[in-house]
């Protein structure tokens, strides 16, 4: 039985197709990865005092990786999140043929999108499957700053601190990994039965001048799929804007120059001006980075209104997550979670 994805496939055009890290000396790539390592084990105890959370420190394990190991655990991660529902994913009256060609077609724009991404993502917390690790990229960490021009061990610092509040999250909320999980397979499961009268659609509207800010991605969901989408855009939206908010919160005590990194790192993040701003506002992805904003206004809104205590109520269950249009009225959240 041919996969829905050719995942070798995937990895090799991924790996192929990723940039190559910056210009850097073996003793460089020795001592970024060592500081890294450090770093990551700092930033466990900060997270701690901040969130009030805490995940067993026996699990924590941070992996300092290059862009072809994120992207070969990425590729991975995929495939663990469609095992299960992998059999409905299939076409039932496709031939063998058209199946094995579609896997092919669907690991070429996977390993295409990854192969990108590859060179952008600072590090991950793998939320797939019973045994999660916390990434570090290191070539993209080193690349992003000397071009922030920052002083490099606070800056490794600050990054974990955004990751290992990521790995506090799911390692101190049992339920979380699965409801991710969960409705990460009814988006998929919700797909159209018919991709070609899907496409036919989105051409349509393409024709009618109907796009507006919705991203190609989104022109070919059905109605349940921009449901579940508002849901895991209100989620994620929460886990980033919980880490970036975490991050900052830990002060100059522990990132003396914690100020001038946030300065210069949203400057960087607001630019788009360039080839990879297009590429984000084409697939829609610059709209949930917006919506990343919109998560630590959400919370430093419920801080300011509950604290921290009454913010971790958050974590109760899937109930208790914010909805999308909650992330602009904090309060809203707090009166339908704290009544």
């Amino acid at each position: 039985m041919t996969d829905i994805v050719d995942w070798d496939l995937a990895v090799a055009t991924g790996v192929r197709l990723a940039p190559r890290g910056p210009d850097v000396t073996e003793d460089d790539v020795d001592r970024a990865v060592r500081q890294l390592r450090r770093a990551s084990e700092r930033a466990v105890q900060p997270v701690a005092d901040v969130t009030g959370l805490e995940a067993p420190f026996d699990e924590h394990r941070a992996v300092v990786v290059g862009r072809p190991e994120w992207l070969r655990s990425n590729v991975a991660q995929f495939r663990v999140a469609v095992e299960p529902i992998a059999e409905e994913l299939r076409d039932p009256d496709g031939s063998s043929l058209g199946r094995a060609i579609g896997s092919r077609v669907t690991a070429l724009q996977m390993g295409g999108v990854l192969s990108w991404l590859s060179g952008k993502v600072l590090g991950q917390y793998e939320a797939f499957g019973e045994h999660g690790r916390l990434l570090l990229v290191a070539p993209n960490i080193v690349h992003a700053e000397r071009q922030l021009d920052v002083d490099p061990t606070d800056f490794r610092l600050w990054v974990c601190l955004h990751e290992e509040t990521h790995r506090v999250q799911f390692g101190a909320v049992p339920w979380l990994s699965a409801h991710f999980t969960a409705e990460v397979h009814e988006y998929l499961t919700a797909s159209e039965s018919d991709v070609g009268e899907a496409i036919s659609r989105a051409l349509a509207r393409v024709r009618r001048r109907t796009l507006g800010d919705a991203g190609l991605l989104d022109l070919v969901q059905t109605d349940q799929q921009r449901e579940v989408l508002d849901r895991l855009t209100a989620l994620m939206s929460l886990l980033e804007g919980h880490a970036d908010v975490v991050m900052d919160a830990v002060g100059p005590q522990v990132v003396p120059t914690v100020d001038v990194i946030r300065g210069r790192f949203d400057q960087r993040r607001r630019q788009s001006g360039t080839l990879d701003g297009a590429l984000k506002r084409l697939l829609g992805l610059d709209a949930k980075l917006r919506q990343y904003t919109e998560g630590a206004a959400f919370v430093r809104g419920v801080l300011d209104r509950v604290g921290m205590s009454g913010f971790n109520a958050v974590w109760t269950s899937p109930d208790t997550l914010p909805r999308l249009a909650e992330l602009s009225d904090p309060h809203a959240w707090v009166r339908r979670v704290h009544a």
